[in-house]
């Protein structure tokens, strides 16, 4: 009964506000609002990146205000720069340079280090590439080093916490099955480098949305590892290996030079502006594809060892769509809120408009409008103060 109507127009506004204030200290997430890897790689900008950054910052210093503390203000990704073609090297050096840019934003607002870096997490992709077996360790070895000797941040801000997702990309619709074992090898990677999340791939969705098979086939995976794997038990197995080490210094020094060279294009911003990532991505992109079709880099079941049948591309027995029907109730559902809360969201709206003039914190606001407007109109209203996104040319 109580369903779409929020806590404050049912209680009275102390016992509100103390539920609200206590359940902000407990909520767990995370918000994966990285608008520069957006920019960089996957494309899903709206607002300028600018006023991005603002909305970020404004997300973060709420977070400070309310003592969010265990939900992640933003997902730092790499996983998107990977899907979109980049080397290990590419994704792990552009990442933390992302994550060092909102460090050195967020300081310039004014917040303390050690209020918002246990508020950041990361997200990488794991392909099959042996640089991908140490990725972990590199990012926690240089985060934690400029945290500590940089930042003088504490002990918990030097501490980086990223997620794993196994490579989209490597997932292929010829010999689909084997994509289990790319998945597989890729999950064994993260669990030996100590990741703190992990996503399992389904085998199918190099063709279509996950069926619910395919999901277990992926969760398997993950359960057989951390609960058969005899090496899995030990919390750091490949600790001390001579090809661990070696790489780990290797990918360090690799990454180190990447800094340097986005250092000389003027930062991260500075490089964005000339699209330096953008067209180091797109390289890269072109040139694995270009060792796939010409069988340099061996894909098994792809470009080499072939099936008798020569491997055919599989098509899916069925494509998972929403129904016109479903589509239809959520058009019907908009416009219900549109119209039950069409006295109040005129002047909700204008009152985040001035929010935002005024240089206030957005996101508080934010917290109050959603109650009553849809995302669309928050959208638009905030383009017109805030300005729509556009790509540098």
């Amino acid at each position: 009964m109580l369903l779409g109507v929020t806590g404050d127009q049912v209680l009275p506004k102390d016992v509100y506000e103390k539920i609200k204030a206590d359940t902000l200290k407990q909520v767990r997430g995370t918000v994966q609002a990285d608008i520069l890897k957006e920019d960089q790689a996957q494309n899903t900008c709206i607002f300028s990146t600018e006023f991005s950054l603002r909305l970020m910052g404004d997300m973060q210093q709420y977070f400070i205000n309310e003592g969010i503390r265990n939900f992640y203000s933003v997902s730092i990704s790499g996983y998107h720069i990977a899907e979109a073609g980049a080397n290990p090297i590419s994704q792990l050096a552009f990442t933390l340079s992302n994550g060092f840019t909102y460090v050195e934003y967020y300081l310039s607002r004014g917040m303390d280090i050690n209020a918002f870096a246990p508020n950041l997490s990361f997200f990488f992709s794991n392909g099959i590439d042996p640089e991908y077996s140490v990725i972990g360790r590199v990012a926690r070895r240089i985060w934690a080093k400029a945290m500590k000797l940089k930042y003088k941040a504490n002990e918990r801000s030097q501490m980086l916490k990223y997620h794993i997702q196994t490579s989209g990309r490597s997932l292929h619709a010829q010999e689909i099955d084997f994509n289990d074992i790319r998945t597989t090898l890729q999950a064994l990677y993260a669990i030996y480098d100590n990741c703190n999340s992990l996503h399992t791939n389904a085998y199918d969705e190099a063709i279509t949305t996950p069926t619910e098979e395919s999901v277990r086939r992926a969760m398997a995976i993950q359960l057989i590892i951390n609960h058969e794997l005899g090496l899995a038990k030990n919390e750091n197995p490949l600790q001390g290996s001579f090809i661990i080490e070696e790489l780990t210094d290797l990918v360090e020094e690799a990454v180190l030079m990447e800094f340097d060279r986005i250092t000389e294009r003027g930062g991260v911003l500075g490089a964005m502006e000339t699209m330096y990532q953008r067209g180091k991505i797109q390289e890269e992109s072109l040139y694995y594809e270009k060792l796939k079709h010409t069988g340099e880099y061996p894909i098994i079941g792809v470009n080499t060892f072939l099936s008798s049948k020569g491997s055919p591309t599989i098509l899916p027995k069925e494509v998972i769509r929403a129904t016109e029907e479903e589509k239809q109730h959520q058009i019907d559902t908009l416009r219900n809120l549109n119209k039950k809360n069409e006295s109040l969201s005129g002047k909700l709206l204008h009152d985040l408009q001035l929010t935002a003039i005024h240089n206030e914190n957005m996101f508080e606001k934010l917290m109050e409008v959603s109650k009553y407007c849809s995302l669309g109109q928050i959208t638009n209203a905030l383009f017109e103060v805030g300005g729509q996104y556009r790509r540098n040319m």
